[in-house]
């Protein structure tokens, strides 16, 4: 059961991290309205996506999924971070759907990194490690 729950809980995150890829690396108006914003257009928008993209990748291969919730929860981390210190909750009139989308990727990565932390390079161990 705790398998298909993770399952579950990286299909999600790499569905939504995979469904902005289109707007950043088309240069969608939304996606350069934001990274103008944070001052970081049109690197912040690309280097967004490519990171994306890679968290993605290994969230869906078997091994591979701390590594991508690691990425993935960092990712999120800053986007939730921006919304709060500069965007705004609701950014180009979405009804705080982006910002929503942020913390449900970041909580399913943080769970998924959690659970599954045995998987982390000796680096990551540390990060968990209850001795230090």
């Amino acid at each position: 059961m705790k398998n298909k729950v993770i399952w579950i809980l990286r299909l999600i995150a790499a569905a939504i991290l995979a469904q902005t890829l289109f707007f950043k690396f088309s240069g969608a108006p939304e996606s350069v309205a934001i990274f103008e914003t944070l001052g970081v257009e049109p690197y912040g928008r690309i280097a967004s996506g490519i990171f994306e993209l890679i968290a993605v990748v290994l969230l869906v291969i078997p091994g591979q999924e701390a590594l991508g919730a690691l990425l993935g929860s960092g990712i999120m981390a800053g986007a939730i971070g921006s919304h709060l210190v500069v965007l705004g909750i609701e950014v180009e009139s979405d009804g705080g759907l982006l910002f929503a989308l942020a913390l449900v990727t970041f909580v399913c990565c943080t769970t998924v990194l959690i659970v599954r932390r045995e998987h982390l390079p000796i680096i990551g161990k540390l990060l968990f490690a209850s001795e230090i």
